[in-house]
C-alpha cells in the first residue's frame, strides 16, 4: 500500500504567517516516520504525537513508512500547530479521507496522545495570512475559535478531537451536511476603571507636553524628582489617545494572540496598549528575541501605543541604545545564524527619570548626595543620539511648587477630544501629501516641512535656525521641532504655525535639564 496526501496549514515568522503545503507519502516497508522541512524541535517530535493520535481512530500509522514534507522546505516551521495538518494528510494517502475536500483547506493545532486538537498559539496572524492568501476554510482548534473567527473573509471550522474530524469529512465526501462545532462566547472580562488625567494634581506645563505628545505622536522625556507625579502622567497618555483603527486593531491582537496574552476575554483589542517594562528587563524582554523559538519583545507589544521607560537610567546601557533603529523604522529585525524575523514596533515612547542617582538633584529642600561624576554617569546611559529623537523633553516640578489650591484641572475626556480634533486635521492635511490612512505629524519627513509648499517664513523660524546654526541642535532635532510645533498649531486650530508655536515647541525640548 502507498499513497500520496496534501493538506495546507500555516506558519509564521514573527507575527506574519505563510501558507504551509504539508504532503505525505506513506508506503510499506521498514516502519518509520521522518518530517522534514525545516521543522524546530516541537516540529521534530510531533511524530509520537500523531502516531498516538491515529491509534485512536484506528489508522495504522506506525506499521506504515511514513515521509512528510512541509513545503517550502528551506523556510524555518516553529511550532506544534502543524500537527494537525500532518495528520490529515497522512489520512488522506491512507484513504481514510478525501483528498477533494481538504485540499484547499488550511488545518491548524496541537495534537494529543489521546486524538485531541489542542490549543495553539498565534491563530489569528495564522488566520488572517490564510484569508488573504484566498483560502475561504480553516480548521482550528476549539479552544482558538474565537480568536480566528475575528478575521473576516474565512469560514472557520472548530474541531475537538481527530476522531470528530474524520467523521465530518466523510459526511462531506458523502455529500450529508455536517453540523458545526458550538463555539461558547467570550468571557467578559472586568474591565479596569482608566485612569483619569485629573487625578495629577497641579503639573499644568508637564500636561501640555503629554497633550501635544498625544496629538502629534511624539516622544516624550519626564524628568524631575521621585514624587512629582511622572509615572502618573505616563500611565494615563493611553486615556487620551485616539482608539486604534481596524488595521491596528488586527495587528495588536495579533501580537497578542503569538504571546499567548488574550485570555477568555477573546475580541480585538480598540485601545492602545501600554507596555511598562522594569528596568532588569533583559535585551531579549524589551527587543525581542530569546533562544529557540524568536519572540516579541516589549518594543512590540507596545505597537501602535505607549513604551514607557520608568526609571530610565536604571537601564542597561545596550537595551537604551537598541530603541534607536525601532524609533526611525518601525519596525524591529532579530537575526539568528538560519533566520531573520521582523515584528512591528510602531511605539509612542516615554521614558522618565529623576535628576540624579539619590533623586534629590532639584528642589525639595533636600541636599543632593551624588557628586558630579555619579551625575553624568547617570544620565551617560540617555546618549545625545537616543534624546535627539525625544521631541519634548520636560522637567516636572516637584509637587509642593506646582500645587494651586488642588484644583484637579481637566480630565482625560476633555482633552482626548482635542487630541482626536487634532489627529482629525492632521489625517486631512498630510493624507494626500504621505499616501497613509491616518498620518500624524511626527511621522512627516523633515524634508517634506521643508519644502516650499510647507516651509514656515523665516521670520517665524528665527530662533529655530539660530539653535541649529550654533549646534545647539542637529538637523533631526530642527525637524522634530517642526513637527511639534505643528501639532501646537492644530491643537490651537491654526492653519500653520507662527513663531509663538515654533518657539514653544523648541522650549518644550530643553526643559528636563538634560543635555541632548
Amino acid at each position: 500500500m502507498s499513497g500520496l496526501g496534501r493538506t495546507r496549514s500555516v506558519g509564521l515568522s514573527g507575527v506574519a504567517g505563510f501558507l504551509v503545503e504539508a504532503e505525505a507519502h506513506v508506503s510499506a516497508g521498514l516502519p518509520s516516520f521522518v518530517i522534514g522541512g525545516l521543522g524546530d524541535s516541537a516540529v521534530g517530535q510531533s511524530p509520537g504525537r500523531i502516531r498516538a493520535a491515529a491509534t485512536t481512530v484506528g489508522l495504522p500509522a506506525s506499521q506504515r513508512r511514513i515521509t512528510v514534507n512541509l513545503s517550502p522546505a528551506g523556510v524555518r516551521k516553529v511550532g506544534a500547530g502543524f500537527d494537525l495538518a500532518v495528520f490529515v494528510a497522512i489520512g488522506v494517502a491512507m484513504e481514510a479521507i478525501s483528498q477533494e475536500v481538504v485540499a484547499d483547506v488550511v488545518h491548524i493545532g496541537e495534537l494529543g496522545l489521546d486524538g485531541a486538537v489542542r490549543a495553539v498559539p498565534g491563530v489569528l496572524p495564522a488566520v488572517l495570512a490564510a484569508a488573504r492568501a484566498g483560502v475561504r476554510h480553516a480548521v482550528v482548534p476549539a479552544g482558538n475559535a474565537l480568536e480566528a473567527r475575528l478575521v473576516p473573509g474565512i469560514r472557520i471550522h472548530p474541531v475537538r478531537d481527530v476522531a470528530e474530524l474524520i467523521q465530518r469529512y466523510e459526511r462531506l465526501h458523502a455529500g450529508y451536511p455536517v453540523d458545526e462545532v458550538p463555539v461558547p462566547p467570550a468571557v467578559p472580562a472586568e474591565q479596569a476603571v482608566p485612569k483619569d488625567l485629573s487625578e495629577v494634581v497641579g503639573q499644568a506645563e508637564a500636561k501640555l507636553a503629554l497633550e501635544i505628545a498625544a496629538a502629534g505622536g511624539h516622544h516624550l522625556l519626564l524628568a524631575g524628582p521621585p514624587g512629582a507625579g511622572k509615572t502618573m502622567l505616563a500611565e494615563r497618555l493611553p486615556g487620551v489617545l485616539p482608539e486604534l483603527d481596524e488595521e491596528e486593531s488586527m495587528e495588536v491582537t495579533a501580537i497578542h494572540s503569538v504571546l499567548g496574552a488574550l485570555g477568555d476575554d477573546v475580541r480585538l483589542i480598540t485601545r492602545p496598549p501600554f507596555v511598562a517594562p522594569h528596568h532588569g528587563a533583559s535585551m531579549a524582554a524589551v527587543i525581542g528575541g530569546g533562544s529557540g523559538r524568536i519572540r516579541p519583545g516589549a518594543i512590540t507589544q507596545a505597537h501602535a501605543g505607549v513604551l514607557f521607560l520608568d526609571e530610565t537610567p536604571e537601564f542597561d546601557k545596550a537595551v537604551l541604545q537598541s530603541l534607536r533603529t525601532p524609533l526611525e523604522r518601525g519596525t524591529v529585525s532579530i537575526a539568528r545564524a538560519h533566520e531573520t524575523v521582523t515584528f512591528p514596533a510602531r511605539f509612542q515612547l516615554v521614558l522618565a527619570a529623576n535628576p540624579c542617582p539619590c533623586g534629590n538633584g532639584w528642589g525639595k529642600g533636600l541636599d543632593c548626595t551624588c557628586s558630579p561624576t555619579m551625575r553624568r554617569a547617570y544620565f551617560g546611559k540617555l546618549s545625545g543620539p537616543l534624546l535627539d529623537r525625544v521631541d519634548l523633553q520636560v522637567h516636572v516640578q516637584p509637587p509642593g511648587l506646582s500645587l494651586s489650591g488642588h484644583d484637579p484641572g481637566e480630565g482625560s475626556a476633555a482633552v482626548a477630544g482635542r487630541v482626536a480634533e487634532a489627529r482629525r486635521v492632521q489625517h486631512e492635511r498630510w493624507r494626500a501629501v504621505l499616501g497613509s490612512q491616518r498620518p500624524v505629524n511626527s511621522g512627516v519627513p523633515g524634508s517634506v516641512l521643508r519644502s516650499r509648499t510647507w516651509r514656515l517664513p523665516p521670520t517665524d523660524t528665527a530662533t529655530l535656525d539660530r539653535s541649529l546654526d550654533r549646534g545647539g541642535i542637529s538637523l533631526r532635532g530642527y525637524d522634530r521641532s517642526l513637527r511639534t510645533a505643528w501639532t501646537i498649531a492644530d491643537l490651537a486650530g491654526l492653519d500653520r504655525p507662527g513663531r509663538d508655536e515654533v518657539d514653544l515647541a523648541l522650549s518644550l525640548r530643553h526643559q528636563s535639564g538634560v543635555a541632548a
